[in-house]
């Protein structure tokens, strides 16, 4: 089909600052570049929660009656109608009822799609095309689900197009916490939700505790917003073993100051076992930072199964110290950080990425 036109549709893209509204906010720029080259008609975007309404998107503050009457009407005019989150996936099956000849796309991204589904979207899911940002969110979607392998395509998430100039940002954050020349930092950005602890920050803090043994000035910044609950179980733990003076939890950071963190950072740490693929690994990566992430998620198919950092049992907390241990006593050198950061551009670069998604909506 020559010139498409595109509907994205989403739950929030300019609202929210998680991993999966980086993603829609690089996968619009995407749909901008591929306009730019004439490779794609008219696109429009739709956010069921978005507050913010722009050139080409549309917000419409969770009003489920008003986005989905639009979407409906935009589907009219679109030739492929892409979904940013199986939650929309009823109004994918509404346009289909009345244009069942549209392209339907899904991005899938991690423990949405692990569990099993009703059946109807089963059915549905076999019936339109799916983007699936890891292999391991794939695996999980086909063997839990009974998704055919033939309409799952992997398209892993990228680094955003421009990164912010941060270039002066370290000292600030080092006077900011009282930090010594040359001390070391160890970092997690994540949120801290009750309902979903398997980002690894208990199992770093349980380390930390011997680790100071060792290294007495260690630091480690976890960088997130937490709901009520989690803080307070958090912070229990870090006074239960002693962490006062070696642990701060930020809260909500803007997504500017989180660039700074990056680069003061010597380790980014986040053993996770439910991540669909680690977006934050690739801006630690990018920022200069040796990683730690877990071997039993999509934090694999970020790390390049290890090229790109070391990979651990997330259950086994010996294994995360050692671990830790090895990356705080072997320093990079500059030129296998440098050799990082190029492959991380080489494989999840923007650039990369538009030839990725450009194949995929035009593949025969």
């Amino acid at each position: 089909m020559r010139n498409p036109k595109v509907l994205f549709l989403t739950l929030y893209t300019f609202s929210l600052t998680g991993g999966i509204e980086k993603v829609c906010r690089n996968f619009l720029q995407v749909l901008g570049v591929l306009q730019t080259k004439q490779k794609l008609g008219n696109y429009r975007s739709l956010s069921l929660h978005d507050k913010i309404t722009k050139q080409n998107h549309k917000g419409y503050e969770g009003n489920k009656i008003s986005f989905g009457l639009a979407a409906l009407k935009e589907s009219l005019n679109a030739d492929i109608i892409i979904l940013s989150h199986i939650h929309l996936l009823v109004f994918a099956r509404m346009i289909k009822l009345i244009k069942p000849q549209k392209r339907i796309i899904l991005f899938v991204h991690g423990i949405e799609v692990w569990k099993p589904l009703t059946r109807w979207q089963q059915s549905f899911l076999n019936e339109i095309d799916i983007w699936a940002v890891s292999q391991y969110t794939a695996a999980q979607l086909q063997k839990v689900n009974g998704i055919s392998g033939k309409k799952v395509m992997i398209l892993n998430n990228c680094l955003p197009l421009a990164p912010n100039d941060i270039a002066t940002s370290k000292d600030t954050l080092r006077q900011k916490h009282h930090l010594l020349t040359g001390q070391k930092v160890i970092l997690t950005v994540c949120r801290l939700s009750s309902a979903e602890k398997y980002k690894g920050y208990d199992l770093v803090l349980l380390a930390l505790r011997d680790l100071i043994i060792i290294y007495p000035n260690l630091r480690y910044f976890i960088v997130g917003a937490a709901d009520e609950s989690e803080q307070k179980r958090v912070l229990k733990l870090v006074q239960d073993c002693q962490l006062e003076a070696h642990v701060t939890l930020t809260g909500y950071v803007p997504e500017a100051e989180i660039e700074e963190y990056y680069q003061l950072a010597d380790i980014f740490a986040m053993p996770s076992k439910g991540e669909g693929f680690g977006l934050v690994f690739l801006e630690a990566i990018a920022h200069g930072c040796k990683v730690l992430a877990g071997n039993s998620d999509g934090s694999s198919d970020a790390l390049l199964n290890g090229e790109l950092g070391l990979l651990v049992d997330p259950d086994d907390s010996d294994a995360i110290y050692q671990a830790l241990l090895q990356l705080l006593e072997e320093p990079a050198s500059q030129e296998l950080i440098d050799e990082r950061q190029q492959k991380v551009k080489r494989h999840f670069g923007f650039e990369r990425y538009v030839e990725q998604v450009e194949a995929l909506l035009f593949e025969d």
